[in-house]
């Protein structure tokens, strides 16, 4: 860390927020990118299966720790989903989710997985759609979730030297959109 530059921007903010008791200054960003179903935090599988009259999506999903060196919450997670074929009607979705006939997606909200979770943080989300113009053609699932207090590479910081401390050093990963394609997909006869 150039100490004069982190001392010049703290002094601006200084300037910019004289009220303020502390002063946050994000030291590093990176983004990390891993193949490998080891190295997600959130293991997905997902399942299409239908005809001309409906269609099934089961999302099966597994809290993932070996992913962390520290493991951790994900928090404020989104499953979404598009279908197409004309919905007629949602015949039954488990756990709740939110239909949008405008955008034609189902979203799935959780609030928090992790090793503590019900089932060790495993489980499946299910919905049956009754179509008017199928069969529906299976679609990416995209996902969003944050984590607080650890992260994916194992990267820490340290401030070494005398004069300057850190008094609060935060961790925290998301996944913009996490993508995961039909792991199987069936048409029933």
């Amino acid at each position: 860390v150039n100490m004069s530059n982190l001392f010049s921007h703290l002094k601006k903010v200084a300037e910019q927020r004289p009220q303020a008791t502390y002063y946050n200054v994000d030291m590093l960003k990176y983004q990390v990118s891993t193949q490998g179903i080891q190295s997600t935090p959130l293991n997905l599988a997902v399942s299409w299966r239908g005809d001309a009259s409906s269609t099934d999506l089961r999302i099966d999903y597994k809290y993932n720790t070996e992913a962390m060196p520290t493991p951790a919450p994900l928090t404020n997670i989104h499953f979404m989903a598009a279908v197409d074929g004309g919905v007629n009607k949602l015949q039954a979705m488990l756990p709740p989710a939110t239909w949008n006939p405008e955008t034609q997606k189902i979203t799935w909200k959780i609030p928090e997985l992790s090793q503590r979770s019900e089932n060790g943080g495993v489980g499946a989300l299910l919905a049956r759609f009754q179509l008017a113009e199928g069969p529906s053609r299976p679609s990416q699932l995209a996902v969003q979730f944050t984590s607080e207090g650890s992260t994916l590479s194992g990267c820490d910081f340290q401030l070494v030297g005398s004069g300057y401390r850190l008094s609060l050093v935060k961790k925290r990963f998301s996944a913009g959109t996490l993508l995961a394609g039909c792991f199987s997909c069936h048409s029933r006869e």
